[in-house]
């Protein structure tokens, strides 16, 4: 079943076109990929989905609904959520908190039920004993676990998920996969941007390549990764 679609999105900014004529649909259940190199529109296009910035042209359905010029909080609460390549959690607050105000405002739960959800994802993603520590003195991984966890504490039915595994070492990226393989198969559809390409090529049964703003390929990893044109975007013409 297809969950969300896009329809021909075009983005820009003054005389920078950042994404042009973007389609995609997203299968229900599914991990899609999507890569390119720095600048070519991935976070763009996810501000775009997730309603942070409107775009010029296009729509963008979601259970076939159209939800191109919603706000970011109806589109959240509708069921997507994305999080940031920039951690910023609220840094005085509790981990246990900043989890608190996703499942109160994302999800938008009573404070009783809200609790419980924020217990569900603490454990979920391996944060519960970090619950009473302050968001901005936890390392670095558990940050991006935090954003993780705000994330599905939204209730969301597709995740979002902007380079979650930059700065991890092959540990902590191995339990992340591990981590994003169970909570799809709890029934969560995600989409990755990833420059770690063991862990997208991995991970994602689909793949979709930006350079420039444009779509120049899509299909499984291996296609992909032996596409000449998708080589020449990341490596050169003298590589393709």
């Amino acid at each position: 079943m297809t969950l969300l679609e896009c329809r021909k999105i075009t983005k820009r900014f003054g005389a920078l076109t950042a994404v042009r004529n973007f389609s995609l649909a997203l299968e229900s259940g599914e991990i899609l990929g999507l890569i390119g190199p720095n600048g070519s529109g991935k976070t763009t296009l996810f501000n775009v989905i997730a309603g942070v910035i409107v775009p010029e042209e296009g729509h963008i359905f979601f259970r076939s609904k159209e939800i191109t010029r919603k706000a970011a909080h109806q589109i959240c609460r509708m069921g997507i959520a994305k999080t940031s390549q920039m951690v910023e959690p609220f840094s005085h607050m509790s981990v246990y908190e900043n989890v608190l105000v996703a499942a109160l405002y994302g999800k938008n739960l009573g404070l009783e039920l809200a609790r419980k959800e924020t217990e569900h994802r603490l454990q979920q993603v391996g944060l519960e004993a970090m619950a009473q520590e302050p968001a901005g003195k936890i390392p670095v991984p558990q940050r991006r676990r935090l954003e993780l966890c705000r994330a599905l504490a939204t209730g969301a039915e597709v995740l979002l998920l902007d380079e979650v595994m930059a700065g991890l070492n092959p540990l902590e990226i191995e339990e992340a996969l591990k981590l994003l393989i169970r909570i799809r198969a709890g029934g969560i559809t995600i989409v990755l941007v990833e420059h770690v390409m063991r862990a997208i090529m991995g991970l994602s049964g689909r793949i979709i390549v930006l350079h420039h703003g444009e779509k120049i390929a899509e299909g499984t990893p291996r296609d992909v990764a032996e596409n000449p044109e998708v080589i020449q975007a990341y490596l050169g013409k003298r590589y393709a």
